[in-house]
């Protein structure tokens, strides 16, 4: 079997071999979303919330939790906007980690629609801001007096995605035993209700 064709039908989260740097970045953000969202895939509630261990975590609670960070980071952090309708009834004032524990309580197809959607709106908006400029372009987000360059908010999102796609690969596996880094060429996202 031949190496995957990077972006092609049958495999397109393989990021480019070469190409400008921002379509590395986005490519690789893109391939461990891709690869997230295999993790996660075809799975009902059961499957959702399995734990392993003492951890809270969960495939459900990642799913919910990962949903709002690609929100608040491709809207608050990148150009100051509000957060999408979908956060509109959160409980973030009296839970800070609400989007994780109330995840318990969301449906499989509420849970895959959520991340489905904030990552479809995130492609869009990054598609869209790299019209207007490259990664060196500063965002909204800041620390200590000082913006972030839309590299920086990019690479926060590989490093959020690699430290939770380790939990994912081991919830995962707990679950039905799927293991493997990439999904198999043809793959496709399903949603179980």
């Amino acid at each position: 079997m031949s190496d995957p064709v990077p972006g092609s039908e049958e495999t397109p989260w393989e990021p480019p071999l070469a190409g400008t740097e921002a379509e590395q970045v986005v490519g690789a953000l893109d391939r461990l979303r891709w690869t997230f969202r295999w993790k996660t895939d075809g799975l009902y509630a059961a499957g959702l919330g399995q734990r392993i261990g003492a951890s809270s975590l969960t495939l459900g609670r990642l799913l919910k939790h990962l949903a709002a960070v690609e929100d608040d980071w491709f809207h608050r952090k990148l150009s100051g906007d509000p957060l999408p309708a979908a956060w509109d009834d959160n409980g973030w004032d009296d839970d800070e980690d609400w989007e994780m524990t109330s995840a318990d309580q969301d449906d499989p197809a509420t849970l895959y629609a959520l991340w489905d959607s904030a990552v479809e709106r995130s492609r869009a908006r990054t598609a869209e801001v790299l019209t207007r400029g490259g990664l060196d372009q500063e965002v909204h987000g800041s620390a200590h007096g000082q913006h972030a360059s839309l590299r920086r908010l990019m690479l926060d999102a590989i490093e959020e995605y690699g430290r939770h796609l380790g939990h994912a690969d081991l919830l995962r596996e707990a679950v039905d035993g799927r293991t493997g880094e990439d999904p198999p060429p043809g793959w496709r996202p399903t949603a179980t209700s």
